[in-house]
């Protein structure tokens, strides 16, 4: 494998691995661009961060194309949605197009502009922009910490891959990289890496690194191959796809499944794990991980290989990486190490040649104290990333939802299919019976219940003027007497006293 075949197995591997943490409802791609509709309430900084893990940034409507593309995806759909752009500082100028705002991408480059009318020029006017269909998807000024009703992520990619060649009595649905799917006449152009299924055979290709579409089984780092079941490699290294026991490989598309026929070459030959279908004859092969030795199947020490960035521990067809000390595991990449604090705050790594070089863990901000550096844990609760509740923790965060909701894709809460959002009863209480009528208080029980609130009320007030006359001859005997003062308010004055002290 060359360079570049590399470098696109690990770009495809990063991009079809991730998960946004929102669910994508639909998408479209058009020129070298291709724009993602998430349907989950954020912020506008939370929609922008969850756009930059994903590689992309919130949607820019530079023109009328892109304006038009807004307006297909959002439909009907009701509420505000964030576009890219806002005002990081200072106050409007109307004197600008963009008044002040500015894309996501930190430019003003625009030759399509949409404003409400009669926008807010103050500087005191809300700082990010949305649109909303029930407005014509004007552009309006809204405040950032609101928490809108969706957002658009767009991605733009070069050297892209022509439909895929087909015929009228055939279909093509494309799976993009960034998660959603399109017909075959909603788009053009596709990013490599896209995933195109031919129906009625259900043939996939995939759009390689030389722009060209490549039939499946491809490589079986990336999506098992576009295998229905898993991919693996022939003695040459060719990759495969097989079945679970009992059903065999459809030889019109070589990766989806069928029940086996009992005249099927592979049921004769009582494979220990797989059987596959390759230059004309079948024959037995090993899942991932294992290889053939003397006709059985034995485990493969991966880590013979030093595929891990620091530890690695062999197990049965697979290995798991560990990291030193100080480190935890990339969730982009298992096999990599990053920095890891684990508490409030702990000294950056720094360049040896270059004090000012400083690297700080994923959560932590870094802050130079003298000739030092430290990582100071970012508190990612006051970003509103929750729906509901938020725990900050160190270099990170936990949402959880209240009772009676369960919580979905790490951040948002929907009513529990478990719950009623009735009161919870303890195990111990018996059920209520349905046909019986709720109790009730009888007259008798409520004339009981006036007369003892009315008793223990007199009993306090008689109580506390009891407390008040004894105070009152205890002050008398201490040679006090109270005067009333000119301004009319009553004082207490003791003997060889000239001051009055007044009550309030």
């Amino acid at each position: 494998m060359n360079v570049a075949a590399g470098l696109f197995v690990s770009m495809l591997v990063f991009l079809l691995g991730k998960d946004a943490g929102a669910a994508r409802n639909s998408g479209y791609c058009i020129g070298n661009s291709c724009f993602t509709l998430f349907q989950d309430l954020r912020t506008f900084s939370s929609a922008q961060w969850l756009c930059r893990n994903q590689d992309s940034n919130l949607m820019t409507v530079r023109t009328s194309v892109s304006s038009d593309v807004l307006s297909v995806l959002l439909g009907n759909l009701t509420g505000s949605f964030w576009i890219g752009l806002h005002r990081p500082r200072g106050c409007p100028d109307p004197s600008e197009e963009l008044r002040g705002f500015q894309w996501v991408t930190k430019d003003t480059k625009s030759d399509f502009i949409n404003w409400q009318p009669d926008p807010d020029d103050s500087c005191s006017a809300a700082g990010c922009v949305s649109v909303n269909g029930g407005e014509n998807f004007k552009w309006t000024q809204t405040p950032c910490n609101l928490l809108a009703e969706g957002f658009l992520c767009e991605n733009v990619f070069t050297d892209p891959c022509a439909n895929l060649p087909h015929t009228a009595q055939q279909s093509v649905l494309y799976l993009t990289p960034y998660g959603f799917e399109v017909e075959d006449i909603q788009s053009s152009t596709l990013p490599r890496g896209s995933i195109a299924t031919l129906f009625p055979s259900k043939t996939k290709y995939i759009c390689g690194p030389s722009t060209k579409w490549l039939r499946a089984p491809w490589g079986c780092e990336i999506k098992e191959g576009g295998c229905e079941y898993k991919c693996t490699v022939d003695h040459s290294s060719t990759p495969v796809c097989y079945c679970p026991l009992g059903e065999t490989v459809n030889p019109a598309n070589g990766v989806s499944c069928q029940a086996q026929d009992p005249d099927d070459p592979c049921a004769a030959l009582r494979c220990q794990q797989i059987c596959y279908e390759a230059g004309g004859r079948h024959q037995c092969g090993c899942e991932s991980g294992y290889k053939l030795v003397d006709g059985a199947c034995e485990d493969t020490d991966e880590c013979t290989l030093a595929p891990c960035e620091h530890d690695c521990t062999n197990t049965p067809g697979s290995y798991v990486c560990s990291c030193f000390e100080g480190y935890r595991v990339d969730e982009m990449d298992p096999h990599k190490c990053k920095r890891h604090c684990g508490k409030q705050e702990c000294p950056a790594e720094c360049d040896p040649n270059d004090n000012f070089q400083c690297f700080c863990p994923d959560g932590y901000v870094s802050e130079e104290r003298g000739v030092s550096t430290f990582c100071i844990d970012i508190d990612e609760c006051e970003y509103f990333y929750c729906e509901h509740e938020c725990r900050n923790t160190y270099g990170g965060y936990m949402c959880s939802c209240p009772p009676g909701f369960e919580l979905v894709n790490e951040y948002k809460c929907r009513v529990s299919d478990r719950s009623t959002l009735s009161i919870p009863t303890s195990p111990t209480d018996p059920h209520p019976d349905p046909t019986g009528r709720p109790p009730a208080v009888t007259v008798g029980g409520l004339v009981g219940i006036i007369v003892s609130t009315v008793f223990v009320v007199v009993l306090a007030v008689f109580a506390a003027h009891v407390l008040l006359l004894r105070r009152g001859k205890k002050e008398g005997s201490a040679g006090g007497e109270i005067k009333e003062t000119e301004d009319g308010v009553r004082g207490s004055q003791l003997p060889g006293d000239s001051r009055t002290d007044k009550v309030v």
